[in-house]
């Protein structure tokens, strides 16, 4: 069976690492999941006194993610969190309050950074919002991911020995978690 996988990226950088390792996971996925970026450049910050009139825009996007069967966000870390583009995302996503649409979803929280901590901070604080929502986290494994752009070679693959075959393991783990849940 296949499955869709709506996917954001938490950085609007269009150098950013955790662009480059969201295309690395999607390259080392399994065949059966197909995926669909959801944008957030392009959202305005979000205001409650929009949810009587949603906008078209954030509508378009959440009816992507509501479309789809799984959920993958890849996550810079700023000041030791996620950041604000992401969160206002979230904010869109998840309103008006009784129609958002993460819930419900199996998911997967990566990121990659400089340091060696890989966005451990910021995936926690993710996850944190996620589990209010109630997504179906994946606990294992855990993809805190110490890259630079080095790491990358021209093709997308990660040059650092063994983390293609990690990623490739992380997402073989992912497509079994979408279907335990979605059974």
């Amino acid at each position: 069976m296949t499955y869709t996988v709506a996917y954001i990226v938490g950085s609007i950088s269009k150098n950013s690492l955790n662009r480059r390792l969201s295309q690395a996971l999607i390259t080392q996925a399994p065949q059966n999941l197909t995926f669909t970026e959801v944008t957030i450049a392009d959202l305005p910050l979000y205001n409650p006194d929009h949810d009587a009139h949603f906008l078209p825009l954030a509508a378009e996007k959440k009816a992507v993610i509501e479309a789809s069967d799984a959920l993958m966000i890849v996550t810079p870390e700023y000041n030791r969190s996620i950041p604000g583009v992401l969160k206002n995302a979230i904010d869109w996503f998840s309103r008006p309050w009784g129609h958002g649409s993460l819930g419900g979803k199996p998911t997967l929280v990566a990121g990659a950074s400089v340091g060696p901590m890989g966005a451990a901070f910021a995936q926690d604080d993710l996850k944190k919002i996620l589990t209010f929502f109630n997504a179906h986290l994946l606990g294992q494994p855990e993809l805190y991911i110490n890259l630079t752009g080095d790491d990358f070679a021209d093709d997308g693959h990660i040059l650092r020995e063994g983390t293609d075959a990690f990623l490739a393991g992380a997402m073989q783990t992912f497509a079994a978690h979408i279907e335990a849940t979605l059974r």
